[in-house]
C-alpha cells in the first residue's frame, strides 16, 4: 500500500504523507524516550533543528552528500541528546520537563541569532541527490522518508526487546528497582536521550530536503508539544499507537485550516467561530480537536489509539467467533 500510495493519489497529497512519515521518525523515538524510558520531553524540536541545520550546512560548507549529511545529523542530535541526558539524571515529572523545555528554546534563539544558521531569515536547502537519482520531487522524496521510516521502525522494534529495551522499561516502571537488579540507570537513561534525539536529528534533516528552506520559527515550542502528544494519544510504549498517532498529529500539524473546508461541518464551525470567537478563531481549531484528543486519551482510553484498536480488534473477533 505504501509503494502504490504515491501513485493514486494527488501529486499535493504526496507531500503531505511524507510529513505524516517524518512525524512518524520523530513519534519513534519519543516512544523509546517518553514509552519505554519514562523521561519527559518538552524539548524535541530543538533536536529536529540541530539535524535540520547539520544537514543542510553539511552539504552547502563540506560538500556532502545528502546521506552522508542525514547521517551525521543524526550523529550530531545524539551527541546533544546525550549531554541533555547528563542533567536529567538529577531530574524527574516536571523539572525534567522544565529542563528539554529550556533547551528546545535555547537551540532555536542561538540559531535565530546566529549568522552562520542563516539568522532569523533561514538557510535554502540544496538539491540533494543520491547517486544518480535527483530528490527534487515529491515521489522521490517520499520513497526515501517512507523507506527510512520502516528501517527505523524495524529498529525501534528491534531494540526494545533487547537487554537495552528491558532495561528501559525497568528504569520507567522504578528506577531504585532497577538499579537495585544490577541496570545501570545512569547509562540507560543518557542512552535513552541519545538515541531519540539521533532520531529525531534524522527527521530533521528529511524534513529540511522536503521544504527546501529552513528557518528557526519552524522549530516552535508548539511543535515539541505535538511531538509529545503523538506518543499520549498514540499509546505509550505501543509501536503501532505511536505510528498512528504520528500520523494523525502530523496530518493536524499541516492542516490545521483543513475544518474550513470541510461539506458540513465547515460551515457550521465558521459560523460558530464567527459569532462566539475571534476572527482568527477557525484556523486555530485545529489545537481545540488536539487538546480534546489528548484528554480523550488520558480520561477515555489510556492506552490511546492503540487501546482503541485492540477494542476494536476484541469486538470483531468475538462476532466472528460467535
Amino acid at each position: 500500500m505504501l509503494a502504490v500510495l504515491p501513485l493514486v493519489v494527488p501529486g499535493y497529497r504526496v507531500f503531505t504523507l511524507s510529513y505524516m512519515a517524518v512525524f512518524v521518525i520523530v513519534g519513534l523515538g519519543m516512544n523509546l524516550l517518553v514509552g519505554h524510558t519514562g523521561q519527559v520531553s518538552l524539548g524535541h524540536a530543538g533536536f529536529l533543528a540541530i539535524g535540520a541545520y547539520t544537514t543542510v550546512l553539511a552539504m552547502t560548507g563540506w560538500d556532502l552528500p545528502f546521506i552522508v549529511a542525514l547521517l551525521l545529523a543524526g550523529a550530531v542530535a545524539a551527541l546533544f541528546g546525550f549531554l541533555l541526558g547528563l542533567p536529567a539524571l538529577r531530574l524527574q515529572g516536571p523539572y525534567l520537563a522544565i529542563a528539554t523545555l529550556g533547551f528546545g528554546l535555547a537551540v532555536t534563539q542561538i540559531i535565530g541569532h546566529s549568522a552562520a544558521f542563516g539568522g532569523h531569515m533561514g538557510l535554502v536547502v540544496p538539491s540533494a541527490r543520491i547517486g544518480s537519482l535527483s530528490l527534487s520531487g515529491d515521489v522521490s522524496r517520499y520513497y526515501l522518508i517512507v523507506g527510512i521510516a520502516l528501517l527505523l521502525g524495524l529498529a525501534s522494534r528491534n531494540l526494545t526487546v533487547t537487554r537495552v529495551g528491558r532495561a528501559f522499561r525497568a528504569i520507567r516502571d522504578s528506577e531504585i528497582a532497577a538499579a537495585t537488579m544490577g541496570v545501570d540507570v545512569a547509562y540507560y537513561k543518557t542512552l535513552s536521550f541519545a538515541v531519540s534525539a539521533a532520531y529525531a536529528g534524522v527527521a530533521g534533516g528529511l524534513l529540511a530536503l522536503m521544504t527546501g528552506f529552513i528557518s528557526p520559527g519552524v522549530f516552535t515550542f508548539t511543535l515539541s508539544l505535538i511531538f509529545l502528544a503523538m506518543v499520549v494519544i498514540g499509546g505509550l510504549g505501543s509501536i503501532a499507537g505511536t505510528v498512528l498517532g504520528s500520523m494523525l498529529m502530523g496530518y493536524l500539524a499541516l492542516e490545521m485550516d483543513a475544518f474550513q473546508q470541510l461539506p458540513v461541518l465547515g460551515g457550521l464551525l465558521e459560523t460558530f467561530t464567527e459569532r462566539f470567537m475571534s476572527p482568527g478563531g477557525l484556523p486555530n481549531f485545529g489545537w481545540v480537536v488536539t487538546g480534546f484528543l489528548i484528554g480523550a486519551a488520558i480520561l477515555v482510553e489510556p492506552r490511546g489509539l492503540y487501546g482503541l484498536w485492540l477494542r476494536l480488534e476484541g469486538l470483531f473477533r468475538r462476532r466472528a467467533e460467535g
